[in-house]
């Protein structure tokens, strides 16, 4: 693809990530490529990720200078913009980015020459039953001294507004979706639906809903499982509920998740990709579901999902598994497989579909 405007994205905490984005305007100023820092805090306001991506000029490339949380903030932007993403590993545990910061030109090359593969992930949608609001005295409460909370979310015009429906908002998850409770005395309850159907009535810490990206976020933190970011699904998963049922359920993506807070719970915070953008009372619910839109981030090289899985979980072998014999054959992603176990290696699936 040919790169017009790169939007930099940088975890301004970290010296090495500033250090990146040196690197990154050096690059655009070699190549011609315009150049714009976006999702600044800088003018003292936050502004929603529309606002944010015309004031960068709408961009067709946007690289993320930092962890997993950085990468959120780049998506989100990248998401509203139709742009692609490209993540540059600066964090300790993630799954999102892609390229170690060492390689920074290297892959700003391989994506100028389309030397690319191109993940196409999918991302959630809300509708809820009224527009989300963070009371103030919430907001300066769930700030934890991270800077200014994004604004309220917007109403989308291209959709229908009505009382079966509800309120189509202008938001979108590419981990997850979770409504949680704001006292720490008082469990959230809520009633759960799949598809339309009640699946039961929950007393929880919390309830989400993950993409399968999402899958190794908070949903596996609190005992959901993992699910390939090939996979098309919806994984609800509660935290802490008091009740018998604790596991997860996965839906096909045209099977929506409704969460109705009850009448003898407390209000719920709706919090997406980690960020809390709005409070509910009792009688208020909220839909989730697989949106029409994805994300496009950009692969460098072959996906080895399960080799990252072994290495930030750190899983090592059982040791009975390996006791009276040999442990079993690790291989590189790019080397091929041993002769008796080739056969476990399907064709490659096109990217990008």
């Amino acid at each position: 693809m040919t790169v017009n405007r790169l939007g930099l994205v940088v975890h301004g905490g970290r010296t090495e990530a500033v250090e990146a984005s040196h690197v990154v305007r050096a690059w655009c100023e070699e190549q011609g490529v315009r150049c714009a820092d976006i999702d600044v805090w800088d003018d003292g306001g936050r502004r929603n990720a529309r606002d944010e991506v015309e004031a960068a000029g709408r961009p067709d490339l946007i690289v993320t200078l930092g962890g997993d949380g950085t990468f959120l903030r780049g998506a989100r932007l990248a998401a509203e913009g139709d742009a692609l993403v490209l993540g540059v590993d600066l964090g300790r545990v993630g799954f999102l980015t892609e390229v170690p910061a060492s390689e920074v030109r290297l892959a700003l090359d391989a994506v100028h020459e389309n030397r690319l593969h191109i993940d196409s992930r999918m991302l959630l949608a809300l509708r809820a039953s009224r527009r989300l609001e963070v009371p103030a005295d919430v907001g300066k409460m769930m700030r934890y001294g991270r800077g200014p909370m994004l604004p309220a979310p917007q109403v989308r015009s291209d959709c229908e507004v009505d009382e079966e429906w509800g309120i189509p908002l202008n938001v979108t998850a590419l981990n997850d979706v979770v409504l949680e409770k704001l006292s720490r005395d008082r469990q959230v309850s809520v009633g759960v639906y799949v598809s339309g159907r009640l699946l039961a009535s929950y007393s929880a810490d919390a309830l989400l809903v993950a993409t399968p990206t999402g899958s190794t976020a908070y949903s596996f933190a609190a005992g959901g499982p993992v699910v390939s970011p090939r996979a098309e699904a919806l994984v609800f998963t509660p935290v802490a509920p008091h009740m018998t049922f604790n596991r997860s359920i996965v839906t096909a993506p045209d099977e929506p998740v409704g969460l109705r807070v009850l009448e003898r719970s407390g209000q719920a915070a709706v919090s997406i990709d980690g960020q809390v953008r709005g409070v509910l009372e009792p009688g208020d619910w909220i839909g989730v579901f697989a949106a029409p839109r994805r994300l496009r981030a950009v692969r460098l090289g072959p996906m080895d999902f399960y080799g990252r899985l072994r290495q930030r979980m750190n899983l090592t072998d059982a040791p009975a598994a390996v006791a009276d014999g040999s442990a079993a054959p690790l291989w590189s992603v790019s080397t091929p497989p041993p002769r008796d176990l080739s056969h476990l290696t399907l064709l490659t699936v096109p990217d990008g579909h």
